[in-house]
């Protein structure tokens, strides 16, 4: 199976467009087969969920921002950071392993999950979303700065914040994090997104679903890959929508008059200002933030970069690999995710 998604895969993790049947249906339509109904889970994955997070807003820059918290504040704060088009719940069954030992949070960035959207956006302004969530939750009440951990678009907001300013955290872990493909391939990657036909833009707005069964049915993963864990698949896909009323044409079978649609601003990346991105790609090498990238074994990003991809790393940086994982590691291996994380965090970094 890995065979056959490979060459479709990239850590560039914004929309691409791709016509049915263009790629397998374990990852064009993961969740189609369950038929709106949940597949059935292990029970490591029951009690991690049946844990609940508080749910609330932190103010930044005149926008709410969606928080989710566990454990205690005064223990060592932990700052978990989601992907492109995502959101803090990605992190909802991956937190509660560390919440007997760490004040713990997760944030929707500005125009994703319940965060409000923006006219436009920067890394500057993420990097202050996040020392203002983590001054609101406690994360620096246990003794020292909190450590943040960022899966890939998120992973780069990290990054980012750990260049610009390290005064703000105790050390930083990027989770399958890359910086645009090789210079061959940005070309093709370009021309694919100005050729696509289902994206949302300014004139034309997400598509709003009759019913939950047909928005879950069109839930794939960005870049594409199998839901290695349908119910986590699940789970993530069901708190990715919100209900609205149905365009005047439509009708829900249900008679309600409101359909389902994707929670995140279909125009961010639009929005998106990326003149401090590259300027964070382009970072000296000696960065004095303590870091570690987590990568998946299946995830192209040691391929790209042996490619000519660019990355601002430093070198001689911890790396570790987790095995049978592509780029969304917590779907595909959640618990030596969660071991991995576990041993860095118990051992590292040096005090």
């Amino acid at each position: 199976m890995a065979q056959d998604v490979k060459p479709a895969e990239t850590y560039d993790d914004r929309p691409i467009h791709a016509d049915p049947g263009e790629l397998p249906p374990e990852v064009q339509a993961p969740l189609a087969e369950y038929r709106g109904e949940p597949p059935p889970s292990p029970q490591w994955f029951k009690d991690a969920i049946a844990r609940e997070p508080e749910r609330t807003f932190v103010e930044s820059l005149g926008s709410k921002l969606e928080v989710l918290t566990w454990g205690e504040v005064g223990k060592p704060g932990l700052l978990f950071v989601h992907g492109n088009s995502a959101h803090a719940d990605w992190w909802s069954f991956i937190a509660p392993f560390f919440a007997d030992d760490y004040r713990v949070a997760s944030m929707s960035l500005a125009g994703m999950g319940a965060s409000d959207w923006r006219e436009r956006y920067s890394f500057a302004d993420f990097a202050e979303d996040a020392e203002a969530v983590a001054r609101a939750t406690g994360l620096y009440e246990g003794g020292r700065k909190p450590i943040y951990v960022g899966h890939s678009f998120g992973g780069g907001q990290v990054f980012f914040a750990a260049v610009r300013h390290p005064e703000r955290m105790h050390a930083a872990v990027m989770v399958d994090t890359g910086f645009g493909p090789p210079p061959e391939e940005l070309a093709k990657r370009q021309a694919q997104m100005e050729a696509v036909r289902n994206i949302p833009t300014v004139d034309r707005p997400s598509r709003v679903y009759p019913t939950l069964e047909a928005a879950l049915a069109r839930f794939r993963l960005m870049p594409p890959q199998p839901a290695g864990n349908p119910f986590i698949a699940d789970f993530i896909a069901r708190r990715s929508l919100k209900q609205v009323p149905l365009p005047d044409k439509e009708t829900a079978p249900e008679g309600s008059g409101e359909g389902w649609t994707w929670r995140f601003d279909p125009n961010m990346w639009a929005k998106l200002d990326r003149e401090l991105t590259m300027a964070a790609q382009a970072a000296p090498t000696d960065v004095s933030t303590p870091m570690v990238h987590i990568y998946g074994a299946k995830s192209r990003i040691v391929e790209h970069r042996k490619a000519g991809a660019p990355s601002p790393f430093p070198p001689g940086m911890l790396e570790i690999e987790i095995p049978d994982s592509h780029h969304h590691i917590m779907i595909d291996q959640p618990l030596a995710l969660v071991a991995a994380l576990r041993a860095l965090l118990a051992a590292w970094p040096p005090a």
